[in-house]
């Protein structure tokens, strides 16, 4: 949906061990793969002034600002056409800080699924785990199903939580209204998106390989957050398919209780920083309205569904600090 900083310390063992600690974590939402004029502009600005602040603010050298496009851009503007707005603004950036030779890599979806599980799941679950990572402007993830870091077996979606909330929006015509967002919202995700889920978890053969289903990505974060305020510090939430439903419900018919200040009030573990948990509950509001979590509340829901068996549950968890997951394993192979 726009620009990301993460600010990453990496320790003098990370070339052996990949820690590094997170810093800073800020995003400007420009919403690029609209692709018009004014967020191609919007997200120029948002680029070189994130650029900016960790070259100048943070006094980080040139060579240690790693630049690049999300997986996400890239299947939008293919699903689109304007692969050339892509590089325009990569040229355009490159321009402006006047750095011609500095590369600004297009991540595909295999690099970014394969990079994300190994910044984000724990070795110790390292081959039971399938993560999912619902994005912006896609979904992507997978699995290692060999017990190697070598082998990866993908598993994408050419929807995400923005695609899908614009691509239900072009369905309202007259009628803005809450409820027939609702009904077209439904609708949009039994067709296509419907078929595409179902082929891809068939095609990844996760269900009999895999015991956990982690989701990753800016709606299972906030998901996390507003089910469950009281766990502001946590970075990790098991639910259930269940649970997950019920807040669904909650977001349409009670959007109200979901404030910062409602949320708060249900905690009562003393030991709880409500402050904190209330910013987090507010950084929740600031990227995601009412329709946006609907839309990726309900394609979250949609992918859960292909798991909930009969006979073998699975157990899901919601992973919250998942954006800088790939990111920091990016960097960890390009610092080796």
């Amino acid at each position: 949906k726009g620009v990301k900083m993460s600010i990453l310390e990496v320790g003098k063992d990370a070339q052996n061990t990949g820690t590094f600690n997170m810093l800073k974590d800020t995003s400007v939402n420009t919403d690029f793969i609209s692709f018009n004029a004014s967020t191609f502009a919007a997200t120029l600005n948002g680029l070189y002034g994130l650029f900016l602040k960790a070259k100048d603010d943070y006094k980080i050298p040139s060579e240690n600002i790693f630049t690049v496009f999300s997986s996400g851009v890239a299947v939008q503007a293919e699903k689109d056409s304007k692969l050339e707005m892509v590089d325009a603004l990569a040229d355009s950036f490159k321009m402006r800080i006047n750095e011609p030779s500095r590369i600004v890599a297009l991540i595909d979806v295999v690099d970014e699924a394969r990079l994300s599980h190994l910044g984000i799941v724990p070795a110790a679950k390292r081959y039971s785990t399938f993560l999912i990572d619902i994005g912006s402007g896609n979904t992507k993830g997978g699995y290692f199903p060999n017990g190697n870091t070598e082998d990866f077996k993908l598993f994408q979606l050419t929807w995400g939580t923005k695609s899908t909330t614009n691509g239900t929006e072009k369905r309202l015509e007259e009628d803005k209204s809450l409820l027939n967002f609702k009904k077209q919202l439904y609708r949009l995700l039994e067709g296509s998106p419907n078929t595409e889920i179902i082929y891809a978890v068939n095609v990844s053969g996760a269900y009999n390989m895999s015991d956990n289903i982690a989701f990753s990505g800016g709606i299972a974060w906030s998901v996390a957050t507003l089910m469950f305020p009281e766990l502001a510090d946590n970075p990790v939430v098991p639910v259930s398919y269940n649970d997950v439903v019920r807040f669904n419900e909650r977001l349409y018919e009670n959007y109200a209780s979901l404030s910062a200040t409602e949320l708060t009030k249900t905690i009562k573990d003393k030991e709880v920083d409500k402050a904190a948990a209330a910013e987090e509950i507010k950084r929740v509001h600031k990227v995601f309205d009412q329709k946006s979590l609907m839309a990726g509340t309900s394609l979250l829901l949609k992918i859960m569904r292909q798991f909930e068996g009969v006979y073998e549950k699975k157990q899901f968890f919601l992973v919250k600090n998942g954006q800088v997951g790939w990111i920091s394993a990016y960097v960890d192979q390009h610092i080796k």
